[in-house]
């Protein structure tokens, strides 16, 4: 058990029957009343972010998480199979335990920060940068290179990300998976 007076940002407590994650706090003296601390707590899981306030010295259960870089490996029925890199362990994972914002990214091969809650696999992290092929794109229209327009191209993961017209299928592109944007080309 943790009190207010061990927060820190990015602590992991069980709150509400879910982990939540310390995104920021203040401690709070009001000149009347009792201490409290205001915090903005983001959801381990799902990622949504609410504010919540604390009497001062109310206790939480706190969490440790152990992050793992795993290699993704393939995709089983419906199962996704990771591997840990130093003890090659195998976990499975279904796609609706790892989401949306995380499956349309899965490559075989490419490492994955996974963390686990007490030795079961809770979340996946994609690398923040991933450099792709794109297996789908309409051609562009001569003349239009100038201009800001986008189009829809659909990666070698699945993804469907914006794109400028002069960029075409068979290239290789660097995206943000956290915004699923466009950011350069690689050569």
């Amino acid at each position: 058990m943790a009190s207010t007076a061990d927060f820190r940002n990015g602590m992991v407590f069980k709150f509400k029957d879910d982990l939540y994650q310390i995104v920021e706090f203040q401690h709070v003296k009001p000149g009347k009343g009792g201490a409290f601390v205001r915090t903005k707590l983001k959801n381990v899981v799902t990622g949504k972010v609410i504010d919540n306030t604390f009497r001062s010295g109310e206790k939480v259960d706190e969490v440790r998480l152990e992050a793992r870089t795993m290699q993704y490996l393939y995709m089983e029925g419906e199962d996704h199979v990771f591997m840990d890199n130093e003890t090659y362990d195998q976990v499975h994972m279904t796609g609706e335990s790892l989401g949306d914002s995380v499956t349309k990214y899965l490559k075989e091969g490419i490492d994955y920060k996974v963390l686990f809650n007490a030795g079961a696999p809770l979340l996946v992290e994609t690398p923040n940068f991933m450099e792709l092929e794109i297996t789908h794109a309409e051609p562009g229209e001569k003349g239009d290179r100038v201009s800001a327009a986008t189009k829809p191209a659909t990666l070698e993961t699945g993804a469907v990300v914006q794109v400028p017209l002069f960029v075409n299928q068979g290239e290789i592109i660097k995206v943000d998976t956290r915004t699923d944007e466009y950011l350069e080309r690689v050569r």
